[in-house]
């Protein structure tokens, strides 16, 4: 291809974008994307066309500017961590894009589009912090505006800290933060290095994902979080004799044998091999290699409660905008707690809320369905101990979702509430767990989320990575979790799917 033809090509679909009527312009947009970009990935055609789109910036009205905007930046992210032709081309249009930014009305859709165009240049990190000090910006978007302009120092590497804001994290104590940096120590230069990488993606993917909706929806509604008390002031779980799992014993299997679970003499045992498992403050820890390590376990369970609670305040409402496309708040807690009080529907037997977290939706649970039947159920003891605090009534049960402690047709009802994308290869195996666990007529009932089918919100959901899963989020197809179910034997009662929220009931055949 000539270069007359190249430039007659990219001025093609530029132009085409830029004269696309209203009803047209979300159409247009993408296919100006499709041809410049693949799934993070420049085209040919990329390079010669940053110019042209810099130039028709200054041109077009505040819509197309927006998307303009979203563009410039995606195609500079594409050579990150080396700058590159584009970024270059892009960087030219820093006066331009200040301006904009200097005349947008604050936290508007221009504004937020050109947020994340302007977060990609770190050589001007100075000029851009300047503008953005008048535009309005909550600590959360500050935060993540300075993060993604700064370069990594390798002697005081800060890692991990940038999911939902840098700001967030600014919250924890030297303990906390001590305490969830500890696996930085082990890492080499190259490993720091590459993590430095994921995290400026994930404060780039929450500004390009929030930018991407205000260009096509306007203003993102504003995210509602809660709070966390002072460490010192945060309360711990009481203390409770391990009678408390006695109600519900008898649907207990031991994880090393199988066989049968007894509370006697103040003991968690199994009745076949006498494997003891250790309990502390209302917790069993039913755990790969539990009986081993009683001393451990007991000495966790007062690690960090604020974790649990700092969950909840902050990285779960931001979480949903992330996952669920939840930008416009269509799915409110209100939503979701109407959800479970109307298709939670147990049999006899208790009721686990499988991944329950810090609690938040076990009270929704509770409130459906009895604090007698309910069992707590999460891998992570500061989890648990944020839980036990704040559901002083409930047992709650420590072990991996992939295989439950529980016999087979035990359970009444299971419920697992914004949590299968917490460990996403295991979920296979979590639900063929469910099927086998649940009474014939219990229902299995779960929200998560799936891949948005747009590939720039899904691009964008996927940049964010987490310490716990470094290949980026990864969330599902909604076949997919059809067919997990199927195979486990359930049967989808209800489906919804707003946004990219996944609701299903599923209930176990008689």
């Amino acid at each position: 291809m000539s270069v007359s033809t190249v430039d007659s090509t990219v001025a093609g679909v530029v132009d085409s974008f830029t004269g696309a009527s209203a009803g047209e312009l979300g159409e247009e947009f993408h296919r100006l994307v499709d041809a410049l970009w693949d799934d993070g990935e420049l085209t040919a055609l990329a390079v010669p066309a940053v110019p042209l789109i810099v130039e028709r910036l200054a041109q077009v009205d505040d819509e197309r500017k927006g998307y303009l905007a979203v563009l410039l930046g995606m195609l500079t992210e594409a050579e990150y961590p080396e700058p590159g032709p584009v970024t270059t081309g892009a960087r030219a249009g820093l006066d331009l894009y200040l301006d904009l930014w200097r005349r947008a009305a604050n936290n508007g859709a221009l504004s937020v589009t050109l947020a994340y165009l302007v977060a990609h240049f770190p050589a001007d990190r100075e000029r851009v912090l300047a503008v953005a000090a008048d535009r309005g910006l909550t600590a959360d978007d500050w935060t993540r505006l300075e993060r993604g302009l700064l370069d990594l120092d390798l002697e005081n590497p800060v890692i991990g800290r940038v999911f939902p804001s840098p700001a967030v994290w600014a919250l924890m104590d030297n303990d906390e933060q001590a305490f969830d940096q500890s696996w930085i120590k082990a890492l080499s230069a190259e490993q720091i290095a590459a993590n430095w990488q994921k995290d400026t993606r994930t404060v780039w993917g929450h500004a390009g994902a929030k930018a991407y909706w205000a260009a096509g929806n306007g203003a993102p509604a504003p995210v509602v979080t809660g709070s966390v008390p002072p460490r010192d002031q945060v309360p711990t779980p009481p203390e409770a004799p391990n009678e408390i799992f006695a109600p519900h014993v008898a649907a207990f299997s031991c994880p090393s044998c199988q066989g049968g679970l007894e509370v006697a003499d103040g003991a968690v045992r199994c009745t076949g091999c006498s494997a003891e498992f250790p309990a502390g403050k209302g917790i069993l820890n039913l755990s790969e290699g539990a009986q081993n390590n009683p001393g451990d376990f007991l000495y966790k369970l007062a690690e960090l409660p604020s974790m649990g609670l700092f969950y909840e305040a902050y990285a779960r409402p931001n979480f949903l905008r992330i996952a669920g496309t939840n930008w416009g708040g269509q799915v409110t807690p209100e939503d979701e707690r109407r959800y479970i009080a109307e298709h939670v529907r147990p049999v006899d037997g208790p009721v686990l809320d499988l991944a329950c977290g810090a609690g938040r939706w076990t009270e929704m649970l509770v409130e459906a369905v009895g604090a007698d039947r309910v069992i707590a159920y999460d891998a992570y003891t500061p989890m648990l101990t944020a839980l036990r605090t704040r559901l002083p009534q409930l047992p709650a049960v420590m072990a991996s979702a992939a295989v439950l402690p529980f016999g087979d047709a035990s359970l009444g009802a299971v419920m697992c509430w914004n949590a299968l994308q917490a460990f996403p290869a295991d979920t296979p195996a979590a639900i063929a767990e469910v099927g086998r666990c649940l009474r014939p007529g219990g229902t299995f009932t779960l929200m998560t989320f799936s891949m948005a089918t747009d590939p720039i919100a899904r691009y964008f959901q996927a940049s964010h990575y987490f310490p716990g899963h470094q290949e980026g989020m990864r969330l599902f197809e909604l076949d997919d979790i059809k067919r997990w179910l199927a195979d486990a034997g359930l049967t989808v009662r209800h489906e919804a799917t707003p946004g990219t929220f996944i609701f299903i009931t599923a209930v176990k055949p008689h």
